[in-house]
C-alpha cells in the first residue's frame, strides 16, 4: 500500500518503518507481529493493524495528539455504558525518536465503513444509530470534558461562511448560507450538556455484513455538548427515507433538529474547503451531505426529515 497523502501542514511523517521502530522500542512483545496501514479516511490520526487483534493509532498533528491521552482513560469509562463495541484501551505509548508525542494501542474491531446513504439495512441502521446516541446521552456527565464541538452555532458562523466562500465554485452558495442561517434561528440547547460523541461520520461508524451497526471508533471529538451534534449520521450516514424514524428515536424536537441540521451543514463546508485538495473520500462524502440538506429545505420538498 503506497504511503498516504499528508493533509495538514504540521503532519507528522508516518510510515511503516516509524511504527516498527516504535513499537518494537516501547512493546517489544509485538515487535515481530505483521504490521499494515489502515487504509482510512480519517484524517487525525494513522492506524496500523498489528497482528489480528490490536491496532496502532498514531497522532498526525500536535493537535490531534492532545486527545490521545484524554481518550484513552474516558474510553474505559464509557465502554460499560454503550450497547456496542467501541475501541478498548491496550496500552499507552510514550514518544519515540521519530514520534514526539503520545500514541496508543487498541483492540482491533471488526467491520466496515458505510458509504454516505447507500447502506443496505437503512431501517435497522437508523434504529441502531439512534440506540448509541441516546445511550452516550445518557453517561453520567459529572467530570466529563468538552466536547470538540461544545461551542454553540453562532460560534462557527465567522468559520462557515468563510468555508462558503472557498467552495462557492461547486456549491450553490446562496442557498447554503440560506441554511446556515435558519439552523442559526434556531433556540439554543435549553439543557446542561451531555455525553456526544460529536463526530458520527461514515469513517468512524463499522458495520457488519448484515448491515448492522457494529461499533463506533474515533472517540477524539468525544466529550460534553449539545446532543443535537450528534445528529450528524442522519445525513452523513443515512439515506433520506430514513431521517424520520431516527429523529423519532433519538427524541429530537423541532429545535434540536434544526441545530443538527446546522452542525451537519458546518462540519461538511470545513471539511470540503479543507479536504478537497488532499482527500477526495472526505470531500466526496462532505459533497454529499451538503446537496441532502439542501434538498431537504427545498421550497415544497416532502422528503422525510425536511
Amino acid at each position: 500500500m503506497p504511503p498516504a497523502q499528508k493533509m495538514h501542514p504540521d503532519e507528522l511523517d508516518i510510515d511503516e518503518a516509524l511504527v516498527r521502530r516504535m513499537v518494537a522500542a516501547r512493546f517489544p512483545q509485538w515487535a515481530g507481529l505483521p504490521l499494515e496501514r489502515v487504509d482510512s479516511a480519517g484524517t487525525s490520526n494513522a492506524m496500523y493493524r498489528l497482528g489480528t487483534d490490536l491496532v496502532v493509532r498514531i497522532p498526525r498533528t500536535p493537535g490531534a495528539a492532545e486527545d490521545i491521552a484524554e481518550e484513552y482513560t474516558w474510553l474505559r469509562r464509557l465502554a460499560p455504558e454503550l450497547p456496542l463495541a467501541v475501541p478498548a484501551p491496550v496500552e499507552l505509548g510514550e514518544p519515540v525518536d521519530g514520534c514526539p508525542w503520545p500514541w496508543s494501542v487498541l483492540r482491533w474491531l471488526e467491520g466496515a465503513n458505510p458509504v454516505a446513504g447507500r447502506v443496505p439495512q437503512p431501517g435497522q441502521l437508523a434504529s441502531d444509530l439512534a440506540a448509541f446516541v441516546t445511550a452516550m446521552h445518557r453517561v453520567d456527565p459529572v467530570g466529563g470534558p468538552a466536547s470538540y464541538r461544545s461551542e454553540v452555532l453562532a460560534e462557527r458562523d465567522a468559520a462557515v461562511r468563510r468555508a462558503v466562500g472557498v467552495v462557492a465554485d461547486v456549491v450553490d452558495a446562496d442557498t447554503v448560507t440560506m441554511v446556515w442561517e435558519t439552523a442559526l434561528a434556531a433556540p439554543e440547547h435549553p439543557g446542561p450538556p451531555v455525553w456526544i460523541h460529536a463526530d458520527l461520520q461514515p469513517g468512524n461508524v463499522l458495520v457488519d455484513g448484515r448491515g448492522r451497526l457494529s461499533a463506533v471508533i474515533d472517540f477524539g471529538c468525544a466529550g460534553l455538548g449539545d446532543p443535537a451534534v450528534d445528529l450528524l449520521p442522519a445525513w452523513y450516514v443515512l439515506p433520506a427515507p430514513v431521517r424520520d424514524a431516527f429523529r423519532t428515536a433519538v427524541g429530537a424536537d423541532d429545535a434540536q433538529w434544526a441545530r443538527g441540521r446546522g452542525w451537519a451543514l458546518s462540519v461538511a463546508l470545513m471539511e470540503l474547503s479543507y479536504y478537497r485538495g488532499t482527500n477526495p473520500r472526505m470531500a466526496r462524502t462532505a459533497r454529499y451531505v451538503i446537496g441532502e440538506l439542501l434538498a431537504d429545505q427545498a421550497p415544497g420538498s416532502t422528503r422525510p426529515g425536511s
